[in-house]
């Protein structure tokens, strides 16, 4: 054990954490929570430092194997993912600053271990003087976390690629099958499979589109704000050079705020973001509950999908599969939602000068992107990638409806088509073989008018 001292006493903390007391009494009020931080936040804050580190020490406001062997921590820590000792509950009270604490005990400690010292010995790096110099949790926590929304995002686009090709792709497979549409869950006009996959790729298209605005919705931030955003305590150079550098650790297109005081209380930037995801939320619920009807059965129910089975659907109903995807996709698109609202309104509680809600916001905004990208990778690969049409049954559900006929109506006539919808109702026949039967249209003719390519032309008789 070893002795820790702050403001409101002395503290023994764990031989072997690397965290401090400042940890150690959050973690004592708050407990440790029931999730983890999202890896990609503790990378970005510590990203966040080793920037403030690498400004510092190029200016001489940090001496440099002080500011060395902050970076080597950094380093060390984001190559190994060695984030067990960044323990604070994420919805710790206070604005985020639990976690830029234990961040802070982290790195030093972390650092005076490659510097040949003990932890704990901050009179050589300290967690505040050194670590966090120039900094204060207001601009650190929001730069971090939306450098981590925008690391999410740029994934999230390339899984959106990947499912859009994947129902483009589909398209083109199921482009020569006829269906029935269906409007109210009732018989409407005929229309083709592909079609309905074209939709699809259609709204994911947009999507993608979406996502790429959201990026840059989200790239400004307000390091260098410090407290409430005047900056105090940070020189003018410190606060220019640092978004260079946070730039170049990240690769990422970001942008210091022009108006740091304005960047450090308003949340509006990010209930746009939460929005848009809410909005692709919206989309994967459509598609996967779409799906999951249209795979209904295999017996009893629509049955036009086959999915590829994933896992056993039933302890007592022997060969039972359920679908499982669909249902995973639609659960994840409701939270997702329901994150949203939340967002919303923590964002709008925010008071004066700070949002004192941002660890909320963040906690629900990063875990959305992470079950969004599990959602869309998992219908990409294990639904639609696998899915098959069966022909027999579309054709079956199409030949017996009344939708055909309206469809031809308008070369048959109308009280015609009523005639043969009756006929067919009585005998159980087709409608092909009734209306080729009546002579009303010859079998070529039915066939040429039924034919994928002229499905879905409208105005055109000839």
């Amino acid at each position: 054990m070893r002795r820790e001292r702050d403001s409101i006493g002395f503290l023994d903390i764990p031989d072997g954490a690397f965290y401090g007391i400042h940890t150690a009494r959050a973690l004592d009020n708050f407990g440790p929570g029931f999730e983890q931080h999202d890896p990609l936040f503790v990378t970005a804050y510590l990203q966040v430092k080793k920037a403030a580190a690498l400004a510092n020490g190029e200016l001489g406001f940090l001496e440099r194997e002080k500011a060395d062997a902050i970076v080597s921590a950094i380093d060390n820590l984001i190559g190994e993912k060695a984030f067990d000792d960044i323990v604070v509950n994420p919805l710790s009270g206070g604005a985020g600053t639990s976690l830029n604490m234990n961040v802070n005990e982290v790195v030093a400690n972390r650092a005076l271990v490659r510097a040949g010292r003990p932890p704990g010995d901050y009179g050589y790096i300290h967690p505040l003087d050194h670590v966090n110099l120039h900094q204060s949790t207001n601009d650190t926590y929001p730069s971090a976390f939306r450098i981590a929304v925008l690391m999410h995002l740029g994934r999230l686009e390339g899984e959106l690629a990947s499912l859009q090709e994947a129902f483009q792709e589909k398209e083109r497979e199921y482009a020569g099958i006829v269906k029935l549409g269906r409007t109210e869950l009732q018989d409407a006009l005929p229309m083709t499979v592909g079609m309905q996959f074209s939709a699809n790729a259609e709204a994911v298209a947009r999507d993608r589109w979406r996502i790429f605005k959201a990026r840059e919705r989200i790239k400004v931030l307000n390091i260098g704000g410090t407290a409430i955003g005047t900056g105090f305590g940070a020189p003018r150079r410190y606060i220019f050079l640092v978004i260079e550098k946070l730039r170049g650790i990240t690769g990422l297109n970001i942008a210091r705020a022009e108006n740091l005081v304005e960047a450090t209380q308003n949340l509006d930037a990010v209930v746009e973001v939460s929005g848009l995801m809410k909005t692709l939320a919206v989309n994967l619920l459509k598609i996967s509950e779409d799906i999951r009807l249209l795979s209904s059965g295999p017996a009893g129910g629509l049955g036009e999908l086959f999915l590829e089975p994933l896992q056993e659907g039933s302890s007592i109903m022997p060969g039972k599969v359920n679908p499982v995807m669909t249902e995973f996709v639609s659960q994840t698109a409701l939270l997702v939602m329901a994150h949203d609202s939340a967002i919303s309104h923590a964002s709008a509680l925010g008071s004066l000068e700070l949002n004192q809600f941002y660890p909320l916001v963040a906690t629900l905004m990063l875990g959305s992107l992470q079950k969004l990208s599990r959602a869309v990778t998992g219908l990409d690969r294990k639904v639609i990638r696998t899915l098959r049409a069966d022909p027999d049954r579309i054709a079956a559900h199409l030949n017996r409806s009344v939708a055909l006929l309206t469809y031809l109506s308008p070369y048959i006539g109308h009280d015609r088509a009523a005639e043969v919808y009756l006929k067919m109702k009585e005998t159980g026949a087709g409608a092909k073989e009734i209306i080729v039967e009546k002579g009303l249209l010859s079998s070529q003719q039915f066939d040429d008018l039924t034919a994928p390519g002229r499905i879905g032309m409208t105005g055109d008789r000839a």
